[in-house]
């Protein structure tokens, strides 16, 4: 007997972004080219906000620092924290890029490129199909009105 999937909200909600993502980018080559943006666009936003708070900190006269966006005061041991803690992230990131672009070696032909949006179409397909809704409303899954809050 199959384990059944987990029914909290960031369950619910990571198991509708995973089947999203394959669904909107169904063949090998869309998932490279979005899993390399993800990357990219992660390290450029981590790498902005860790320059800011360096200026910040550098600026800082005081032990303490007043955000810009919402008044929120920060020591500058939580700055150094959070650098800290922003910088690994970057050299993780980092870390995974050099892996992706091994990933980006690998090349299938257009039949591979067939069936992986076949597997696709199997594995996540539209919840707002209605063999899918009518499923739903069999095993008491989710909810299956496309009206209904989630």
């Amino acid at each position: 007997m199959t384990e059944e999937p987990c029914q909290c909200s960031d369950c619910q909600r990571f198991y509708r972004e995973h089947d999203r993502l394959i669904r909107e980018f169904p063949t090998l080559k869309q998932q490279q080219e979005l899993n390399w943006a993800s990357i990219q666009s992660f390290r450029t936003l981590c790498g902005k906000v860790t320059e800011e708070l360096q200026k910040r900190l550098a600026d800082n006269d005081e032990k303490e620092s007043k955000s810009h966006d919402n008044g929120n005061k920060c020591t500058n041991e939580e700055l150094e924290d959070a650098i800290s803690e922003l910088e690994n992230i970057n050299a993780y990131l980092y870390s995974i890029e050099a892996l992706m672009e091994r990933i980006f070696d690998i090349k299938v032909s257009d039949k591979i490129e067939t069936k992986f949006k076949e597997i696709a179409d199997e594995i996540a397909p539209d919840p707002l199909n209605i063999d899918r809704l009518i499923l739903n409303r069999l095993f008491h899954q989710t909810p299956d009105f496309p009206d209904k809050n989630n």
